[in-house]
C-alpha cells in the first residue's frame, strides 16, 4: 500500500492502518527515542512536550526490555495501529530493535485533530 492511501478513519468500533500523514511525525518520534532523546527535546512540530514522568517510564521501559532501538521500517505501517476513541485516536505504533527486528515493545500515542491539523501526544512505551 502507498503511504497517501491511507486516510485517518473515524471507527470506534475497529482499528484501522496508521494514517499516511501521521508516519512521518512517529518516524521522528522514535528517531529521537533511538538517540535517547526521550523529551523530544529536539522539538518536533505538533508534538506535544513529553512529561517527566512518561519520560522516566520511556527510558526505563526501554532499559529494561534490554534490546537498542532502531529507526522504523516500512513494514512497521504494516501492523501498527489506530482506534477512534471519539475525541482522539489511541495509536499503537510497533517499534523495532536491533536484535529482534519486530520486538513487542509498543510506542503508545494519542492523536488529536486541531484547527492547524493534528496534534500528538506519546503516552508509554510498552509491551502490551
Amino acid at each position: 500500500m502507498n503511504d497517501s492511501e491511507q486516510p485517518a478513519v473515524k471507527d470506534a468500533h475497529a482499528q484501522h492502518p496508521i494514517a499516511s500523514a501521521w508516519r512521518p511525525t512517529f518516524r521522528k518520534i522514535v528517531s529521537a527515542f533511538v538517540e535517547g532523546d526521550y523529551r523530544l527535546e529536539r522539538g518536533i512540530e505538533a508534538v506535544e512536550p513529553v512529561t517527566e514522568e512518561r519520560v522516566s517510564q520511556i527510558r526505563q521501559y526501554i532499559a529494561k526490555y534490554g534490546e537498542k532501538l532502531v529507526e522504523l521500517p516500512d513494514e512497521t505501517w504494516t501492523t501498527s495501529v489506530a482506534q477512534w476513541m471519539g475525541t482522539h485516536w489511541e495509536v499503537l505504533v510497533d517499534l523495532w530493535t536491533k536484535g529482534e527486528g519486530r520486538s513487542d515493545l509498543v510506542l503508545d500515542a494519542r492523536v488529536y485533530e486541531s484547527k492547524e491539523g493534528y496534534r500528538f501526544e506519546v503516552h508509554a512505551v510498552y509491551v502490551p
